[in-house]
């Protein structure tokens, strides 16, 4: 069983940055890719950015290209996500994810394997 767990999220004015963290329980991302999802109240849980096993790879939804980067440190097997220029509607309940998938670039919910408890991060306007 893998176990996530993220943080680094909180309160943050509108242009602001945080880096939200993921450490996982064993050496997961070096086996897993990585993976970070939100959940705005009444919104659906959605594809934020990924990261493929190797590190080599990584992409992200068009609302947030350009802004947030995401990166991992398999020696610590921990992945995070720097977010800059954060806005009001980044607003979310912030998920860490790993993938057991090989191939691709995982983007879907049903595509990832275990799951963080999330973190609440807040941008006011």
């Amino acid at each position: 069983q893998v176990q996530l767990v993220e943080s680094g999220g909180g309160l943050v004015q509108a242009g602001g940055s945080l880096r939200l963290s993921c450490a996982a329980s064993r050496r997961t991302f070096s086996a897993f890719a990585g993976g970070w999802f939100r959940q705005a109240p009444g919104k659906e849980r959605e594809f934020v950015a990924g990261i493929s096993r190797s590190g080599g790879q990584t992409y992200y939804a068009a609302t947030v290209k350009g802004r947030f980067t995401i990166s991992g440190d398999n020696a610590k097997s921990t992945v995070y996500l720097q977010m800059n220029s954060l806005k009001p509607e980044d607003t979310a309940v912030y998920y860490c994810a790993a993938s057991s998938l090989r191939q691709g670039t995982p983007r879907k919910n049903a595509e990832y394997d275990y799951w963080g408890q999330g973190t609440q991060v807040t941008v006011s306007s």
